[in-house]
C-alpha cells in the first residue's frame, strides 16, 4: 500500500479509503489511485480488517468428489448465489471419507468462514462438536440427516429410489437387480439401497439381487465388471438398478460390447442425471435431483442467515426431484 501511495502521491491512508467501496476520496484521485494500483498489480490485504470486523469475505463448501459432475453442479449451485454478496467459495474435497472431512472442517473453521455447506448428514463426533461449537450457519446437504446439525438442503434418497423402482413396476418388470459400492462409507449410497430393498419389499418382488462392486465413488469400468457379475449369478434379470449414472452407462456400454440388447434383453437405469446418460445410446432411465438447486437452496440459507435476516434453527428445505424414464427401460 505504501508503494500505490508513493506512487499516486498521496498518504497510505487516502489508498485505504479509495479501495473501500464507501471511500470518501474525489474522482481524480481515486482514479490516480487504481492506475497506480494496476500498474504495480497490488492485491489488497484483507486480513487485518478481517480482524476487526469479524468479517471474512468466504464461506466453506465441502463435497465427496471433484470429478463428479453432480457435486460440481451443486457448487456451480453455490457460486451462482454468492456471486453479487461479495463472498467467496472455499471448496474442500473429502473423498467420501469422514476422517478427512473432519480435518477439513477443523482446517476451515480456523480459517473462519462465515458459513459452511457439507454434503450428507454423516460426520465423526469430533466434526460435529466443532461445527456447533463454531458459532457459524451450517447447511447439510444432499440427504435429510436424522440429527441435524442446523439446516438441511436435499431429499430422501431412500425415497427416491424406491419412487424408481415403482415407476419401473408399473412398466411391468418383476426381477429386479441392484449395483452399489462395497462400503458403507457413501451414505447416500446406502441410502439408494435401503430404498431399493423397501420398494422390492412393499412390491411383493424376489428380493436378493444385490451387487457390491468397489469402492465409491462407483467407476463407469465398475458398473461394466458389476453387470458381469449380476448376470453370470442371476441370467434372468429384467432390470438393472444402478447406484449413479456412471456405472449405469458401465453396465450400459458392456451388454452393448457382448451383444446384449437393452432394454430388450435387460434394462438399465442410474441416479443422478448426468449429462452422460441423456446423450449415450439408449438414453438411460434415471432420477434427476436438482443439483444446482441443492447448490443454490443452500448458499442462499447461508446468505440469509450471514445478513441476520434469519435466526439459527433446525430448518429443513427439501429439493424436488423427478423420475426420468428413458430409452434403456
Amino acid at each position: 500500500m505504501a508503494d500505490v501511495a508513493r506512487l499516486a502521491e498521496v498518504s497510505t491512508m487516502t489508498v485505504s479509503r479509495a479501495l473501500k467501496k464507501d471511500g470518501s476520496v474525489s474522482k481524480e484521485t481515486r482514479k490516480r489511485i487504481l492506475e497506480a494500483v494496476d500498474q504495480l498489480g497490488y492485491v489488497l490485504d484483507q486480513s487485518a480488517g478481517s480482524l476487526s470486523s469479524r468479517r471474512t469475505g468466504f464461506i466453506a463448501a465441502l463435497v465427496p468428489s471433484i470429478n463428479n459432475s453432480n457435486f460440481s453442479e451443486t457448487a456451480q449451485g453455490i457460486t451462482e448465489a454468492i456471486e453479487q454478496s461479495g463472498l467467496q467459495l472455499l471448496l474442500g474435497y473429502t473423498d467420501y471419507a469422514p476422517e478427512k472431512e473432519e480435518r477439513l472442517i477443523q482446517s476451515m473453521l480456523q480459517r473462519r468462514p462465515e458459513g459452511i455447506i457439507l454434503t450428507g448428514g454423516a460426520h465423526t463426533p469430533s466434526a460435529r462438536r466443532m461445527l456447533k461449537n463454531s458459532g457459524i450457519p451450517v447447511v447439510e446437504t444432499w440427504e435429510i440427516p436424522e440429527h441435524p446439525i442446523d439446516s438441511v438442503v436435499g431429499f430422501s434418497n431412500s425415497a427416491v429410489m424406491s419412487d424408481l423402482v415403482k415407476a419401473l413396476a408399473a412398466r411391468g418388470y418383476r426381477k429386479f437387480g441392484y449395483i452399489g459400492g462395497t462400503t458403507s462409507r457413501d451414505t447416500r449410497g446406502s441410502m439408494r439401497r435401503q430404498g431399493f430393498l423397501k420398494a422390492i419389499g412393499e412390491l411383493g418382488l424376489e428380493p436378493g439381487r444385490l451387487i457390491s462392486f468397489g469402492v465409491p465413488p462407483i467407476t463407469i469400468q465398475q458398473g461394466a465388471q458389476a453387470i458381469v457379475s449380476m448376470l453370470e449369478r442371476w441370467p434372468d434379470t429384467e432390470v438393472v438398478l444402478c447406484v449413479s449414472d456412471l456405472s449405469a452407462f458401465g453396465a450400459l456400454m458392456e451388454c452393448q460390447r457382448r451383444g446384449i440388447k437393452v432394454p430388450d434383453d435387460i434394462a438399465i437405469a442410474g441416479f443422478g442425471d448426468y449429462e452422460i446418460s441423456a446423450y449415450c445410446h439408449p438414453r438411460i432411465t434415471t432420477v434427476n435431483v436438482g443439483c444446482r438447486d441443492i447448490g443454490r437452496f443452500a448458499a442462499e440459507k447461508l446468505l440469509r442467515r450471514i445478513s441476520g435476516e434469519e435466526l439459527a434453527g433446525d430448518e429443513l428445505i427439501l429439493t424436488p426431484y423427478h423420475v426420468l424414464l428413458r430409452e434403456s427401460t
